[in-house]
């Protein structure tokens, strides 16, 4: 594994930001705009489309994961998958639901630069939690007008720097040898806020061979320019060395101790480790009251080595990659548009272009040596892979009449991939090949007025998901090559929905959607570490969402959140070659997809102390796409308690526990959808007690 580049463009950057002249950063609430709309100058109550937006600043969890955040937001699943040597699971209304590792059919970003890579692969163990302000999550057709495998969007965004100097230590011990501990520093120095954040998480795991240690480090700084302009430089690595693997487990293991790791993991010593840096760049600045361009620009880098359960006798075929995967790769890009406003506050206009470009050295090795299993052995596989995505898009708001808005926006994408093959034998061709894809996705939606607390909107509009180069990588025929035949799943959306507020800080929204897909993408073969995928035909995704924030009396407060999504094929498919026993009939359920998910917190806010009670529940999901086996639903309650003391002048000292899964219910966490050796089950945690205290002075 090679050392990441990319932290190297952090010192130079810092440089331009601290000498360019400026007044004194201050500090900044959370803003009433959703940045993830990307309009400006219009509320998110106002826009047809569903978004919402997460307050990380003080919360009671081991902020360990991101998916400990997301469980109020309807129509997203996250599921905590206890293997920190894969990355959480995340979907959107169904998009992202087949992914075995990675975040696929959902776009990601950290303080605006893209965590999903040009091939819509995206990863969410990088994220800086302790640097963390909020989270917004967009669902619906706008999310398309953010390019290739566009589901849905989830953007990180870290806490601004500025005015008087705070440092907040935290410190966080659980059952099954979890510690979390981090720091954080903001302040300004020679009119530059800065925000940096470090963090170390260690754990021994809840299932046998599952310890990982994981560390961050985040950097943001801002500078306020003349003329209402900003220049924002954000800095982040992050470190995972040997993250233990336990695999998936079958039904009968899960009965027997759902704690306990499959063999295979113990004989091969399947373990991940990665190691990622990146920076980035953005300036704006406004031209007059009408006119703000905008400019950001940012390159990563990031490395993986992991260690795969693949049997040495399915080594012994000469087009086999062999079971170790080493990865290291470049990414970079840049975006660049600008934003007209009326000035009356009836109409914008955006119009921008942006560029990826990602770089891939993918190279195999033997999982053994000799007699020895889980050590790198023989090399098997050596490819450059390059993706080149190109965009430009327009997004335009107008309020035509004074009930009415509509909202427009298009976007055109060409996603190239190439890979060039550098381990050719006798026996193993030249596996060199290139595809491209272009798509053009269009959106719109219409927003009705009838009351100043109550907004009605329409939205339509039309996404697309290539395939990644991780699914191009293996065919689905066990061939040799790249899977080229591969085409992206093209979808057709459709939401209708409500948004009200009361006072108080009471809301009410609810929305019914659907997405029609065709070339739909799907697991064809899942063994050995190695995931490859085939076009199924048709696909369709519908449903109904409702969230809720009610006031009951001073000091307490009600939120719910609830799903209910039916996800089936439409079409048939034979998961191998045909036969009764790989027939997948048409309306067959789409695997990893719950029918019904709800979520309720009740939360008491006193002067010192305060309480919550949490709760979830999740509907059964088919763990195949022939709908053979499937995990049970399950229900779980969480219980929260915190003080805070206050310690003279702007110190304060908070101390919280958290009681997860109160009533030890045994549930499946997550599951590994198509998984060839009926591993398919990942078991969810136990009783687990959380002791934490945080001082900010």
């Amino acid at each position: 594994m090679r050392s990441p580049r990319a932290s190297l463009l952090a010192p130079g950057i810092c440089a331009v930001l601290l000498a360019w002249p400026a007044r004194a950063a201050e500090v900044t609430p959370l803003p009433g705009v959703v940045v993830t709309a990307r309009v400006e100058s219009v509320p998110a109550f106002e826009l047809p489309a569903a978004l919402d937006v997460i307050d990380l600043r003080e919360d009671n969890r081991a902020r360990a994961d991101l998916a400990e955040a997301l469980g109020g937001v309807p129509g997203l699943l996250a599921r905590e998958r206890q293997n920190r040597a894969q990355d959480t699971q995340l979907s959107i209304r169904g998009f992202g639901a087949r992914a075995t590792f990675g975040v696929r059919g959902v776009r990601l970003y950290a303080d605006g630069i893209p965590a999903t890579l040009p091939d819509g692969q995206g990863q969410l163990s990088h994220f800086a939690l302790a640097a963390a302000e909020r989270v917004e999550v967009m669902r619906g057709p706008f999310s398309a007008l953010y390019g290739n495998s566009s589901g849905g969007v989830v953007q990180v965004w870290s806490a601004d720097g500025g005015g008087e100097t705070e440092l907040a230590l935290r410190g966080v011990a659980a059952r099954y040898g979890l510690r979390n501990a981090s720091a954080s520093l903001r302040g300004s120095a020679a009119g530059t806020g800065y925000h940096l954040a470090l963090a170390r998480l260690d754990g021994d795991g809840y299932r046998a061979h599952s310890a990982a240690r994981r560390t961050w480090g985040n950097l943001k700084l801002h500078r306020d320019l003349p003329g209402g302009g900003r220049l924002d430089l954000v800095a982040n690595r992050f470190d995972a060395p040997d993250a233990q693997d336990p695999l998936g487990l079958d039904a009968a293991q899960l009965r027997a101790n759902p704690r306990q790791a499959a063999a295979p993991a113990w004989q091969y010593d399947t373990r991940k480790s990665v190691r990622q840096a990146q920076a980035g760049l953005a300036w704006r600045q406004p031209l007059g009251a009408a006119t703000t361009p905008r400019a950001s620009v940012y390159a990563g880098q990031r490395a993986v080595e992991q260690f795969l359960a693949v049997p040495v006798a399915a080594q012994a075929n000469p087009l086999n990659g062999g079971g170790v995967v080493d990865l290291d790769g470049g990414h970079g890009g840049g975006d660049v548009r600008a934003t007209w406003q009326d000035g009356e506050g009836r109409f914008e206009l955006t119009a921008g272009l942006a560029h990826e470009r990602q770089r891939q050295h993918r190279r195999g090795f033997e999982n053994f040596r000799g007699d020895e299993p889980g050590v790198r052995g023989a090399r098997r596989r050596d490819q450059h892979d390059t993706v080149r995505a190109s965009d430009g898009y327009l997004q335009a708001w107008w309020k035509f009449a004074p009930a009415w808005a509509l909202q427009l926006g298009a976007r055109h994408s060409t996603v190239r991939f190439r890979s060039q093959d550098h381990y050719v034998t006798a026996a193993n061709p030249d596996d060199s090949g290139r595809v491209e894809y272009r798509q053009t996705t269009p959106v719109a939606g219409l927003v009705f007025a009838p009351h100043a607390d109550l907004r009605l909107y329409l939205a339509a509009g039309r996404g697309f998901e290539t395939p990644t180069l991780n699914e191009l990588a293996y065919r689905a025929d066990g061939g040799a090559g790249l899977a080229l035949d591969l085409a992206p799943a093209v979808s057709r959306n459709l939401e209708l929905g409500g948004k009200w507020r009361g006072a108080g800080g009471a809301r009410l929204e609810a929305a019914l959607f659907r997405a029609d897909t065709d070339d739909e993408l799907a697991v064809a073969a899942n063994t050995g570490g190695r995931s490859a995928s085939h076009n199924v035909g048709r696909a369709r995704r519908q449903g109904a969402e409702l969230a809720a924030q009610l006031p009951l009396a001073p000091g307490w407060s009600l939120q719910l959140a609830a799903t209910w999504l039916d996800a089936r094929f439409r079409d048939g498919f034979c998961t191998g070659p045909c036969a009764p026993a790989t027939r997948v009939a048409p309306g067959t359920r789409i695997p990893g997809v719950p029918r019904r998910q709800a979520w309720a917190r009740l939360q008491w806010q006193g002067q010192r102390w305060e309480a919550a009670a949490e709760a979830q529940g999740l509907g059964e999901v088919t763990v195949d796409d022939r709908g053979s086996a499937r995990a049970p639903g399950h229900g779980l309650l969480h219980l929260e308690l915190a003080r805070r003391w206050e310690l003279g002048g702007d110190g304060h000292l908070r101390g919280f526990a958290r009681l997860d899964n109160a009533l030890d219910r045994a549930h499946v966490g997550s599951v590994i959808v198509n998984e060839g050796n009926g591993r398919y089950y990942e078991p969810g945690l136990g009783r687990s007690l959380l002791l934490g205290l945080e001082w900010r002075h």
